[in-house]
């Protein structure tokens, strides 16, 4: 059974400063069909903003981020627990820093985790351990960690869901003739340098971090594929039917 790891972001599971209940319930049910065919890790975002719901700190501090996602993390995995025991799939929470993939022992134990856990149907739900993370280990954002997650854990496939539909040849904000790529196999040095642009309060990213582990994906000789977490009908086509009709998918050889 083929290994995807699935990053959901902050934009898609956040709304109105809590968790998008609705959005998260269309990601699991995508999930639940999803693991009839692949083995499913999930990186999900959101532990800040479901802290926030509890308490209301200045987010642009980071010791108040590390405090919203110590609080956040257990309701987000309790929304997930309850989510997924309709299904009767169970969940695992597994936090990690930067640290765990600074060698291949260190990620092959991590990864010893995670294959116990699949291999009992388990879907494991990868986020950092933000509360203990210090500066030099520190991950940065969800779509690096999904990166790394990817790699170390031996997945073919590295899906990002964001509030971001695709790659285009232009920036689509400024630009209304701009085209979505559906296929990529090079990025632009260029494009990895630019400004990092999140479009959430909640967010730590935007396109350049998903650019940067696309990049990290191609030069692994693996895949990645970017598409909206707002409308699943792309993701599912592509997951489910084989059927490539929106999103980007990076990657070294056209399928």
């Amino acid at each position: 059974m083929r290994r995807i790891v699935i990053k959901v972001g902050s934009a898609v599971l956040t709304e109105k400063d809590g968790v998008a209940k609705r959005r998260m319930q269309n990601l699991v049910n995508l999930i639940v069909k999803l693991k009839n065919r692949y083995e499913i890790i999930l990186v999900s975002s959101g532990a800040v903003s479901a802290g926030y719901t509890e308490l209301k700190l200045d987010k642009s501090v980071v010791k108040n981020r590390q405090a919203l996602a110590s609080i956040g993390q257990p309701l987000l995995m309790r929304k997930y627990k309850r989510k997924f025991e309709v299904h009767n799939i169970i969940v695992a929470q597994v936090l990690v820093t930067s640290a765990n993939f600074h060698t291949q022992e260190q990620a092959f134990r991590v990864k010893g985790v995670i294959d116990s856990l699949l291999e009992n149907g388990v879907v494991p739900i990868v986020n950092e351990n933000d509360a203990t993370a210090t500066e030099e280990l520190e991950l940065g954002d969800n779509d690096q960690l999904s990166a790394y997650a990817a790699h170390h854990f031996n997945a073919e496939l590295l899906v990002i869901l964001s509030d971001i539909e695709a790659y285009c040849d232009k920036d689509p904000n400024r630009y209304n003739d701009a085209k979505i790529l559906l296929h990529v196999s090079e990025i632009d040095r260029d494009e990895l340098t630019k400004e990092v642009s999140p479009n959430s309060d909640f967010a730590t990213g935007g396109i350049v971090t998903k650019l940067k582990a696309a990049d990290y994906m191609l030069k692994h000789n693996k895949q990645m594929y970017l598409a909206s977490g707002f409308d699943l009908s792309d993701v599912s086509s592509f997951l489910l039917d084989d059927k490539h009709i929106g999103g980007t998918l990076f990657s070294k050889e056209i399928t």
